[in-house]
C-alpha cells in the first residue's frame, strides 16, 4: 500500500498547491480592484487506515496526503486613495455599504464608486441601489432606509418676510423734507438690498434716510416703478415709494422708538403689504429691523442703527429671502450625510448613507463584482450610521483600494510551485520504483 499511499498522497499535494495557486492568481489580478479583499486558503492534512498494532500504542495511522479546507476572506482595512468623483466614498473602519437590486435583493461591498442614475439614485457601477436615510424637503433626516435618492426638483423660492440692518446715522447732518421726485437730493445716507418676492424673483430696493428733527429719523423704501403696483401718489417716474417709517433716538445715541408708518398699495397708503408685479403674491409684507430699541423692543439699542457723531454706515444687512435654485454639486460628511448646494447659495441635507456590520464578517459569501450576500455563518446585518458607535466614518472623494500584498502574494506563489514541482516529483519517483517492482518479476 505505500506506493500506491504516494500516488494518492501527490496528487492530493498536486491538487492543492493547484488551487492555491488559483487563489493567489485571484488576488495578483484583483490587486487594483478597488474594495477588492483578498483570499486565503486554508489546508488540512487527510489520514486513511491504521497500520499494524491492533489498536493498540503500537498502532500508525498512515497519511493520505493534503485536503482544502476552506477560502477565507481577509477583511483588513484597504489604503484610501483621493479621486476627483465627489460621489466616491471610502469606509475608514467597520462596515460595509448595503446595496438593492430592483427585486430588492441585498448585497454588501466595500466598493464606494457611486454616481447618479437617470432617477437621481446612487447606483454602483453594476448598477445596484445604494442604501440610506433619506431626507425630507426641509433636509431633515428620516429614520427609515431605503434607495438613496439626489432630488433634481428646484429649491423652492422663498419671499421676503424681514430686512435686518445695522450701523450709525450722522447726528451732525442737517434735517431735510424728503420726495419722491428727489430721493437722492432729500436724503443724507442712503444703501440698497435686494430682496425676493413669492416667484423668487430678485427686487433692488433702495433705503433712503433722511433726518426730519434732533434725533429724528424716517427712512423711506424706494423700487423701481416698472417692478411695483402702488397708489398713484407715491410714485414719481421711476421711483416708487413702498414703504416709509420713522426712528428716534435718545440724547445718547442709541435707538429709543422704530415705527412703521405705511405701505403704499395700490389702492392706498397703510393697505396691508407690497404688490409686486410679474404674478407674485400680492401684498407681500416686509419687515425692517433696525435693532432693539429702548422703549419699543425694552433692549439697549445699541444692536442695531445708533446716532452718534460720525459718518453714516451700514455694518450689517441681510434678509430672509430666497431665488428659487437648481442643484449644482454635493458634498458628503464623516457622518454619510450628503450636503446638495444649490444655485442660489442655499444648501440642504438631501440623505445620509447607511452602513451595516456583521457579527462574523467572515461568513459573507463573495459573489462577484465585488459584492457579498449574508450567510447563516456570518449573521443578520445590523444597521447603523457612519462615525458612530462600531461604525467607521466616510471618506468623500476617496475610494479603498485593495487590500491585496503583491510581494506576500508572489512569495506565496514562488513557494506554491516548488510544492507543485515536489509533489511531481514524487509522482514520477513513485512510477520509476513501481516499474523496478514489476521488473523484478521478468
Amino acid at each position: 500500500m505505500g506506493l500506491q499511499s504516494a500516488f494518492f498522497t501527490a496528487i492530493s499535494g498536486l491538487s492543492a498547491a493547484g488551487r492555491a495557486l488559483a487563489e493567489i492568481g485571484n488576488n495578483i489580478a484583483n490587486a487594483e480592484t478597488v474594495g477588492y479583499k483578498a483570499r486565503r486558503i486554508s489546508f488540512g492534512d487527510l489520514f486513511g487506515a491504521t497500520i499494524g498494532g491492533g489498536g493498540t500504542s503500537t498502532a500508525v495511522t498512515e497519511g493520505r496526503g493534503v485536503s482544502v479546507l476552506g477560502v477565507d476572506t481577509v477583511f483588513t482595512q484597504g489604503s484610501l486613495a483621493s479621486t476627483s468623483n465627489a460621489l466616491d466614498m471610502a469606509i475608514d473602519g467597520d462596515g460595509f455599504f448595503q446595496l438593492k437590486d430592483a427585486a430588492g435583493n441585498s448585497f454588501y461591498s466595500r466598493d464606494g464608486q457611486f454616481s447618479v442614475d437617470k432617477d437621481g439614485k446612487l447606483v454602483n457601477p453594476s448598477g445596484l441601489f445604494l442604501q440610506g436615510f433619506q431626507a425630507n424637503s426641509s433636509g431633515t433626516i428620516l429614520g427609515t432606509t431605503g434607495d438613496l435618492v439626489l432630488t433634481t426638483t428646484q429649491e423652492a423660492a422663498s419671499a421676503t418676510s424681514k430686512v435686518t440692518l445695522s450701523g450709525n446715522l450722522d447726528a451732525t447732518v442737517s434735517s431735510a423734507t424728503f420726495a419722491i421726485s428727489n430721493p437722492s437730493g432729500t436724503s443724507q445716507f442712503s444703501t440698497g438690498v435686494t430682496v425676493y418676492d413669492s416667484l423668487g424673483t430678485a427686487h433692488d430696493l433702495t433705503i433712503y434716510f433722511t433726518k426730519t428733527g434732533d434725533n429724528t429719523w424716517r427712512y423711506n423704501v424706494v423700487a423701481s416703478s416698472s417692478e411695483v403696483t402702488v397708489d398713484a401718489s407715491a410714485v414719481s417716474g421711476t421711483n416708487a415709494l413702498i414703504y416709509t417709517g420713522s426712528l428716534t433716538f435718545t440724547s445718547s445715541g442709541a435707538l429709543d422708538t422704530e415705527t412703521s408708518v405705511a405701505y403704499y398699495d395700490a389702492s392706498s397708503a397703510s393697505a396691508g403689504g407690497i404688490d409686486f408685479t410679474g404674478g407674485a403674491s400680492a401684498n407681500q409684507t416686509i419687515t425692517f429691523d433696525f435693532g432693539t430699541s429702548v422703549t419699543t423692543d425694552g433692549g439697549t439699542g445699541l444692536d442695531g442703527f445708533t446716532q452718534f457723531g460720525s459718518s453714516s454706515t451700514v455694518l450689517t444687512l441681510s434678509q430672509d429671502g430666497k431665488a428659487n435654485g437648481t442643484l449644482t454639486g454635493t458634498t458628503i460628511g464623516s457622518d454619510g450625510i450628503i450636503v446638495g448646494r444649490f444655485s442660489n447659495g442655499t444648501t440642504r441635507n438631501l440623505g445620509q448613507v447607511a452602513l451595516v456590520r456583521f457579527t462574523n464578517p467572515d461568513g459573507l459569501d463573495a459573489v462577484g463584482r465585488n459584492l457579498f450576500i449574508e450567510t447563516s455563518d456570518s449573521g443578520t446585518p445590523t444597521t447603523g450610521k457612519p462615525d458612530s458607535g462600531a461604525f467607521g466614518k466616510v471618506v468623500a472623494n476617496t475610494l479603498e483600494s485593495s487590500n491585496v500584498d503583491l510581494g506576500d502574494e508572489l512569495v506565496k506563489m514562488i513557494t506554491m510551485q516548488r510544492t507543485f514541482q515536489a509533489n511531481s516529483r514524487i509522482i514520477t519517483t513513485t512510477n520509476d520504483l513501481l516499474g523496478e517492482l514489476v521488473n523484478l518479476s521478468r
